[in-house]
Parts: structure tokens; sequence; C-alpha cells
């Protein structure tokens, strides 16, 4: 532990089935205490779990986003499915015990109960000899989905049975069998299996499917007439105990139906905000690149208007928390999945705003929306794209106007396109004497490629080109520097920085408030 400082606390917080309404008061509490939230998600970077909480965390809270490596894909990691998992675990809590020992405390949210089929309890176990936890349990699914069917789902001296539906059929078939109620978790693409079981089993007439429990989208149906491709992974089926006595009212509506019957006053504007029946739309829209005074007033009344926003976890951030306003957070490197998210939550009714940084035209996810909605199956979903100020017109009016004249934006990240193409390209922009702005040109895992692009662009340009280094501006730690081509160093640059490359007919200018760059509009003939 470090000197000095008390360590934090890991909280497991139980959040519930799916409704913030159903939070309990303390998990509220500590998810708005808590210095660090932490949440899991598949490779797409949609968080159940984080969207459940948004109501109740505040501004400014650190997030940790854990993104599984694998779900049911394969994978090529030496030690297979298991050891990915395993080793994926191991780091998450080692993220999470930076957090701790440094003092902050931790909330890692879990949907339904945290020790009920959750992956917090594979954190319990690695941090709760270290740390101090205490769990905070939650509404399970079970407790939900009962009371969206609206029937007893045991009672008297009964035996309710919970399965995972990753069983085998003959297994399933064998505890079906043999006990009186059943609740069968772990759907998805189980699905054919457990049903096979149901029948073998003689419970298949018995059996109700419930879909995202207490949700707003919600859905109950008899498990025999659930089609096996539309089952997601997050439903149950159950087997009451008692037998009904007459119909049961909420077989076959769904969430929206039935807060409309019961003329429901306390819902929620997030409760609302999914309409089945209707199709919302996704808005792209830029922040601009640090200023909260860069975004624009039609960015801001998207936002205002937004159901759902999808995007980088940073950059969502940057947006003010609304009350009923779900936030889908996730890494900067799932820009298909976040796309498809974004679209299916339009598919169902929702009013998405996809957040970027700047202009969400320039490297940002406009193009990605887009791409992504080319798929047949969002035909019906409009988009939209909202610009922003991009991050080269705000370093570039740091320092005056070196991108007065032509330029080029070029991104030296290689994760969508070989190196040898970004080569290419600053080759042939060099020899075109135009100015370049250099998006992306480093990370933590990518430091030699500026020094590479440097000396491409020494062949074609003089040493004493002006290039200016512009980090985080309109940022709470914006620097900006003007040095010469061959002056400019790797270690200056990281992911946050953008560069400008000047022209042959760049100049700088000393002035006694700092030197001006201008790239001149005309050529001497």
């Amino acid at each position: 532990m470090t000197d000095n400082v008390t360590p934090g606390k890991l909280w497991g917080v139980g959040l519930g089935p799916g409704d913030p309404e159903l939070v309990t008061v303390k998990a509220a509490r500590v998810i708005g205490a808590a210095d660090v939230i932490a949440f899991h998600s598949a490779r797409h970077g949609h968080s159940i779990s984080r969207g459940i909480a948004a109501p109740y965390m505040r501004a400014g809270q650190l997030e940790e986003h854990l993104v599984y490596p694998v779900t049911t894909e394969t994978t090529d990691h030496p030690g297979g499915y298991q050891g990915a998992i395993d080793e994926f675990y191991e780091q998450a809590a080692e993220r999470l015990a930076t957090h701790l020992t440094a003092g902050r405390s931790v909330a890692l949210l879990a949907a339904g109960d945290p020790l009920f089929y959750s992956s917090y309890m594979h954190m319990h176990r690695r941090l709760a000899d270290r740390f101090d936890a205490e769990i905070i349990p939650g509404i399970t699914s079970v407790s939900a989905a009962s009371a969206a069917l609206g029937t007893p789902l045991v009672e008297g001296e009964q035996v309710l049975t919970v399965l995972p539906g990753t069983m085998s059929t003959a297994e399933l078939t064998r505890r079906l069998r043999d006990t009186e109620a059943a609740a069968i978790m772990k759907l998805g693409r189980t699905y054919p299996g457990v049903r096979q079981a149901l029948s073998d089993a003689g419970r298949l007439d018995d059996a109700y499917y419930v879909e995202r429990a207490s949700s707003t989208r919600q859905r109950v149906m008899r498990a025999a007439d659930v089609e096996d491709a539309d089952v997601p992974y997050f439903s149950i089926t159950l087997v009451p105990g008692p037998r009904p006595t007459g119909p049961l009212p909420r077989v076959g509506a769904t969430a929206d139906a039935i807060v409309s019957a019961e003329n429901a006053s306390t819902a929620t504007d997030a409760d609302t905000a999914l309409n089945p029946g209707s199709t919302g739309e996704v808005v792209v829209v830029g922040l601009g690149p640090g200023s909260a005074d860069w975004t624009t007033p039609e960015v801001r009344r998207a936002l205002d208007e937004a159901t759902d926003l999808v995007g980088y976890t940073t950059y969502i951030n940057r947006v003010p928390t609304r009350a009923g306003q779900r936030r889908h957070a996730s890494d900067n490197r799932v820009e298909s999945e976040r796309a498809a998210m974004a679209l299916d939550l339009a598919k169902q009714g929702a009013r998405v705003a996809v957040i970027s940084s700047g202009d969400p035209g320039v490297f940002a996810m406009a193009a990605a929306v887009l791409e992504e909605s080319a798929d047949p199956q969002w035909s019906g979903v409009p988009v939209r794209v909202l610009p922003g100020m991009t991050a080269a017109n705000a370093v570039a009016s740091r320092v005056g106007a070196p991108l007065g004249h032509d330029y080029a934006m070029i991104s030296l990240s290689d994760r969508l396109k070989p190196w040898e193409v970004v080569a290419q390209r600053l080759s042939a922009v060099a020899a075109a004497d135009m100015a370049i702005a250099i998006y992306n040109p480093a990370s933590s895992q990518r430091t030699w490629q500026v020094g590479a692009m440097r000396d491409i662009l020494l062949e074609h340009r003089k040493p004493d080109t002006p290039v200016v280094i512009g980090r985080d501006v309109g940022g709470p730690t914006e620097s900006v520097r003007v040095v010469t081509l061959a002056e400019l160093n790797p270690a200056d640059v990281d992911m946050r920085t953008l560069l400008i490359i000047g022209a042959s007919t760049t100049a700088t200018i000393e002035t006694e408030h700092g030197p001006k760059v201008y790239t001149s509009r005309r050529y001497t003939r």
C-alpha cells in the first residue's frame, strides 16, 4: 500500500434488473459518492450497467470501462477462451487496485445482484483479501421476471431451481423433471436447447419467456411462441410452481403498453424514451476540440433532445448529465460496434446522439455510422450529421493562419490503414507543397511514426519549415509551440497532440505576444 494513504473501499453495487427506479436507495447513494465508477461490457462497448446507473452519477467521476476481450467468440489466446478471460480478470483487478491503493473508492456496477451470476464476483475474489469490500444487494432478474409475468413463482414448500441455459439439453431436461418451479437464465443462442429440454420434460406448455425484465424493452411471451433468432442474452424462462388460475394479463405485452395501461404517472424520461412502435433517429454531433464554448447551439439542442448518448467515454464525459438521459460509453477502438448500437437504439424509438470531439466528419464517428447504416437492417433509421469545429482549425487559430492556403489532413494511425499507405500519402502531399494537419500522431503503444513522418517530410521540405505543436487546445492543459521541422521531437507528441506542418510559403513572425504563423495565399511567380 502507498505510505500515509488510507486505501479506498471497493463497493459491489447491485443495480437491479434494468429499470433505474429499481436501484436501491443505498446503491444510488454509493454511486453518487464514489470516486471511481467501474463497469463491464462486451467489445461493442455498450454497458447496460452504466446505463442503469447514469441518473445517479455525478459530473467529473472517474470511469473504468472493463471491456471483455471475448464473450462467446473464438480467440487465438494460447490458453483458449478460459485463458483469455482469466487474464482479463487479472488485468481488470489490477486496474481497480491502482485506484484503491491511491485511496479512491471504487463502485463496481453489477446488473441484478453482485453475487448472482455476476461479473463482480471475479473482482471480489481477487481484491477482497487486500481491500475493504462491501456488497450492496440488488433485485435479481428472477424477481423482476416473476413480477413482469404477474403470477406467483413458488408458494408453500415448493422448490425453485435456478438453471443456466448453458447446461446440456439432457441435464436441463432431468432437472426440469425433478423440480416444481424453475428459472432458466443465460439464454441467447442457448434457447433452442432450452426449448427442447422444456418439451422433453413436459414443461413447455407451462413455461414463459421474459425479455429484458423491467426495462423499456421488456417482452413477455409463452416460451413455445418465441423465435430462436430473437432471443437476447438478457432474457429468462420461468416455469411457475403454482398453476395460474386465469389468463396472465401481461403475456404478449411490451413494457410501454404496461406503463400506459397502469397510467404510470411516475415514469421517468428514460422509461418512455424507447417506443418499439416507432423509429427514432441518430444524430452524429461534434463537440469541438476542447472548450465548451466551441460547441455550437445546434449541437447543444441535439444533446438536450436526445434520449440516449453514445460515444467514447472521454467525449461523453464532456456532456453535462441530465436526469433520465441514458449514457452509453465505450472505449475508442469499437467504432463499428458503437455505430450499430446507436442505430439499434434508434430503431427501437430512441433519439440518439453519437458524440465526437471536433467535427464528426473528420476522423470521427460520422463515417462509421453512415457506413454501418448502409446495412439493410437499418434502412428505416434516419441519420443526420451536425458539424463542429475541427481540432486543426482550433490549433491553427492559436498561432494565426498556418492553414491559410491549400492543405491536407492525414491521420498517422495505422490501426485502420497500413503504414505504407500513410507514408505514401505523406510523401505525395509533401511533394505537392501543401500544409498538412496531422491527426492521431502518437499513442502509448504507437510512438515511432512521428520520427518516420519527419524523415519523409524532410525529403521534400526545408529543415526550417514551421511546425505547430498543439496539445489539448481548448482544454485545461492547453499548450501550443512553434518549432522547425528539423527540431520536431517525437517525445513531445502524444495522442492529445495535433501537428501542423507548414508549406514552402508558410512563414513565422516573432511578436511581443509570441510567434505567429501564416501560409500565404500567393505564390511568387
